[in-house]
């Protein structure tokens, strides 16, 4: 790269911010600058994990790390093995931010603070001779015959020898990059509540469950883990799961859906079958609702045989075998309807973007338009919740910044 070839980065996100620095790290002569249209850049980076910021995942085999990544784990692949979360973790505390793994694998600050990150990243930003400009909001990107033009709101018009998309899921940036010969797969979100009025579940918002088996109807789509309850209906990392993975099928089904839970994963069919029968005869003289079985929440162990026919009064002894039979039902096989989806917002998520295989993912530059880069959530690429969508921000960006410190 000569002194005088110039980068523009649209998007102060993480994935931007990160292609930025590496950039300007390994090539000084770079003239590289950071066009955000907000007010403050990394705005995502302040508010995940509830302004603690989930950085990253303890997982450190590519093939594995892959499997979190509902769209895009194929491409990745080649990828995390040049960047990944153990690179992240170094990356940080070489530049004054150490991180923590938590019990779940989820990597944080060691401040608990979104703050620590957001300075790390800016400050390293600026060491660098990064250019940030802030509200600098993108109405175009064409290319001419040489390089790039940039239009802002302002009227004023920016050239550039190469571009980076790091925008995330903006229609806008959709649009440029369909105007610069990209495909769109059409965006649609991912990593959402499910939205559930049942009346077993109705006054029971903050009860979780700390495993249950998730299946979608008619889809083959499962996940397990923990699941909470809530005002609206159902929340919780297995819900999470099941609505990244089944992101376009719900998108497809307008979020109305049939879902089987089961809240004994942990057993066979068989051996619950068997376990209500020994509790039948050795506790014949007592109610089913004063004590929980399974260890289920108490208040939800009541709701479950009450919809199974058991009368508030009924004692063990008394339960007809259909009545049995109704309660492992409901405890293994329950089905709840599905009306619609939620917000989980400490992490906004989009499925959809610019078709992989359009994209060189060793350098991230666009195959039908060079000079063209793209990075992050702008890609069809998303992972489930846990830290996997911002490694992808890191890698991509990190790959790209490579790529760009070399062009010219």
């Amino acid at each position: 790269m000569n002194s005088q070839t110039k980068v523009a980065i649209i998007g102060g996100g993480a994935a931007g911010v990160m292609a930025a620095i590496t950039c300007a790290e390994a090539n000084p002569q770079a003239q590289v600058t950071i066009l955000e249209k907000a007010t403050q850049p990394l705005g995502k980076v302040r508010i995940s994990g509830g302004g603690r910021c989930n950085v990253t995942h303890a997982c450190f085999d590519p093939a594995q790390l892959v499997t979190f990544y509902p769209r895009g784990g194929k491409a990745l692949r080649g990828p995390f093995t040049r960047f990944q979360p153990r690179d992240t973790i170094a990356w940080f505390a070489a530049r004054g931010a150490p991180l923590k793994t938590e019990a779940d694998g989820r990597v944080f600050p060691v401040t608990d603070s979104s703050a620590t990150i957001v300075a790390c990243l800016l400050h390293a930003a600026h060491a660098a001779g990064v250019t940030l400009r802030t509200q600098a909001q993108v109405t175009r990107v064409s290319r001419p015959a040489d390089g790039f033009q940039i239009e802002l709101a302002t009227g004023e018009t920016l050239a550039a020898d190469d571009v980076l998309l790091a925008t995330g899921a903006e229609h806008r940036a959709y649009a440029w990059a369909q105007g610069l010969g990209h495909t769109i797969q059409p965006p649609a979100p991912s990593l959402f509540t499910f939205t559930v009025r049942d009346a077993r579940l109705a006054g029971l918002a903050g009860v979780s469950a700390p495993l249950v088996h998730l299946r979608l109807v008619d889809s083959g789509l499962a996940q397990s883990g923990p699941l909470l309850i809530t005002h609206w209906g159902l929340s919780g990392p297995a819900v999470l799961k099941l609505s990244a993975w089944g992101a376009r099928v719900l998108h497809d089904q307008h979020y109305q859906a049939q879902l089987r839970i089961n809240w004994l994963p942990a057993w066979t069919r068989l051996d619950a079958h068997d376990h209500l029968h020994a509790v039948r005869v050795a506790q014949a003289r007592r109610t089913p609702g004063s004590q929980a079985l399974f260890d289920l929440p108490l208040r939800l162990w009541q709701r479950l045989i009450l919809a199974a026919g058991v009368s508030e009064g009924q004692r063990w002894g008394d339960l007809t075998k259909l009545q049995l039979q109704r309660l492992l039902d409901e405890l293994t096989a329950g089905a709840y309807a599905i009306e619609g989806k939620g917000a989980f917002k400490e992490e906004f998520v989009t499925c959809g973007g610019v078709t992989l295989d359009e994209v060189n993912f060793k350098t991230m530059q666009s195959r039908r338009c060079p000079g063209l880069y793209l990075a992050g959530e702008i890609l069809d690429v998303d992972g489930v919740t846990g830290g996997f969508n911002f490694q992808n921000a890191w890698t991509t960006g990190w790959l790209a910044g490579n790529a760009l410190s070399r062009c010219g």
